[in-house]
């Protein structure tokens, strides 16, 4: 008894037709039994933008049928644009989910509907996902009485190198919020005594920074795979960051993008908010003519696929994606050069985070194993 299992990084369409995003992925995520995404923007026409959304997120409605249509039926909604557009646009996106059929995760109208899993069984195999987020603006997160998403919030210390030279550069320690690693551990234990395996979405890390995964995002993690999870996606940071192996289990720390549309204005790009940003990533260069304004980087994806069992995940394999100016992602094949590019930055940014794990080509796929 098994079930195929793929997942992608972060879907944000903003185009007239959102099904035309998926055109050269469409087929290869509609053969697996169970898709997953983790979905940026908010699913609607209405709400007010929240004063501490730092650049808000807001999309057509119909993205809900397009992330079906392609497959992606699992669909994370906890992440740092959740609450963009208030309780209303929340709950939009949740509604247009559901009416798509869609299966949601991560967010909800109080703490324990943000907490819920979702099961789903196929090929005789019980498969239960959670999804919570440590990149979080003021009052994102959910409470008792209180909508929002599910948070794993992260706590940042600052030690100065040279303590006797002020305005010297600091050392960045983090670690997770106690309370919400403990909900969080005591949720996958619990699911896993209903489901044979779990997958958690983890919306964490250091956006648009080559190779850095802070300690807090590394620490839950693990955590995850010591109370249960047979697997942890990371989302948000979209770029790739390297994968580790965690008694035998692994922790993908950035599924990087995936489907995004990203339009961009002189004024936006002469802002103060976007030059710091930019200076995040060497070589970001706007590109008025293309819907895809992310740094080189970004260019590279992954899919990932495996077999799940009722014993455990098995056949883990990279699928190398490549996004395109237009935004549209595609797999690439071993015979192209964007493939060996997307294997070498892996290897690259993997060694760089000390990450003990190897990567060889077979066929059309990259496969990770612990080094």
């Amino acid at each position: 008894m098994t079930c195929r299992f793929m997942a992608v990084g972060d879907i944000a369409p903003d185009r007239d037709d959102p099904k035309s995003i998926f055109a050269h992925v469409r087929d290869r995520i509609r053969a697996a039994d169970l898709g997953y995404c983790q979905l940026e923007v908010n699913l609607t026409t209405r709400g007010q933008r929240v004063p501490q959304a730092r650049h808000t997120m807001r999309g057509k409605p119909e993205i809900a049928n397009a992330l079906v249509d392609t497959g992606l039926g699992i669909v994370s909604f906890a992440g740092n644009h959740t609450m963009d557009w208030g309780p209303e646009g929340m709950f939009d996106t949740l509604a247009n989910l559901d009416r798509a059929g869609a299966r949601h995760m991560g967010a909800g109208a109080n703490i324990l509907e943000a907490r819920a899993p979702v099961i789903e069984a196929r090929g005789g195999v019980r498969v239960g996902f959670l999804a919570v987020n440590s990149i979080l603006p003021q009052n994102y997160w959910a409470d008792h009485d209180k909508p929002g998403c599910a948070p794993m919030r992260g706590h940042t210390v600052y030690e100065q190198i040279e303590h006797d030279q002020p305005g010297t550069p600091a050392r960045v320690h983090t670690f997770p919020h106690n309370e919400d690693l403990e909900a969080l551990t005591s949720s996958i234990r619990a699911l896993k005594e209903q489901v044979d395996i779990v997958i958690l979405s983890h919306h964490a890390g250091i956006h648009f920074v080559p190779a850095v995964i802070p300690d807090y995002q590394r620490a839950v993690g693990r955590a995850a795979i010591d109370a249960g999870a047979d697997m942890v996606l990371g989302c948000h940071a979209h770029i790739l960051k390297g994968i580790e192996f965690h008694r035998g289990k692994p922790i993908v720390h950035s599924l990087a993008n995936f489907a995004l549309d990203l339009w961009m204005t002189p004024e936006h790009a002469a802002s103060r908010g976007f030059r710091e940003i930019q200076a995040l990533s060497p070589g970001w260069e706007p590109d008025f003519t293309s819907s895809y304004n992310f740094p080189p980087d970004s260019r590279m994806s992954i899919a990932v696929e495996a077999t799940l069992t009722r014993e455990g995940l098995r056949d883990l394999a990279l699928v190398p994606v490549w996004i395109e100016k237009d935004s549209a992602p595609r797999f690439v094949s071993q015979r192209e050069p964007e493939f060996d590019r997307i294997l070498a930055y892996l290897r690259k940014i993997t060694a760089i985070a000390d990450l003990p794990t190897r990567y060889e080509a077979l066929g059309d796929t990259i496969r990770p194993e612990p080094a």
